[in-house]
């Protein structure tokens, strides 16, 4: 049986893909370990019973953001041990997803509160993971070359699960609750 433990990781370092040793805070294991938190709150979401449909993207996005972790735990010079790297593909995939629970919607005219049912409001948790994902990810792109894909993937992935908690919601009569300027707010139908 393997253990859990190695004791590599108890000077402050671990392996990337690569076979590199780099430090634990690394930018790189700043960008992987966000995007494998993210996907723990996916965990979540669908822990808290989400739409059926729902759920079948949700287990799309967690098979994506584990694809996405070797992507970002591997750098591009070296080869990727697992699966492939996060692509066009899975960005379309994401858009004809968004317009399709968008379709559905009522049209959206101001910023809405986070909320509604458990997992609309734990997506919405997890679209501010996903956007803190994408600064490190950026922040990586400025010293590392990750690609083309990784940053465009994040920054559309937050955007379908805004429309996703909004869709959620829908499903079982919650309407947007607007937020408001003079702290008035509504409850849009």
């Amino acid at each position: 049986m393997m253990k859990i433990y190695t004791k590599t990781g108890d000077d402050g370092t671990t392996s990337l893909f690569s076979g590199r040793r780099v430090s634990k805070t690394h930018l790189r294991v700043e960008a992987y370990g966000t995007v494998d938190e993210f996907s723990a709150i996916i965990g979540v979401v669908r822990a808290n019973k989400p739409s059926e449909k729902g759920n079948e993207w949700l287990v799309q996005i967690q098979d994506h953001l584990f694809r996405l972790g070797a992507d970002l735990a591997t750098p591009l010079e070296a080869k990727l041990g697992v699966g492939t790297r996060i692509g066009e593909g899975e960005i379309e995939w994401l858009e004809e997803v968004i317009d399709e629970v968008e379709s559905e919607l009522p049209e959206l005219k101001t910023f809405i509160l986070p909320g509604g049912t458990l997992a609309a409001a734990h997506l919405h948790v997890g679209r501010t993971v996903c956007r803190r994902a994408e600064r490190r990810a950026i922040e990586l792109a400025a010293v590392e070359d990750i690609g083309p894909y990784v940053v465009k993937y994040l920054n559309r992935l937050s955007d379908m699960l805004f429309v996703l908690a909004r869709w959620e919601n829908y499903q079982v009569g919650i309407a947007d609750e607007e937020w408001t300027a003079d702290g008035k707010n509504l409850l849009c139908k």
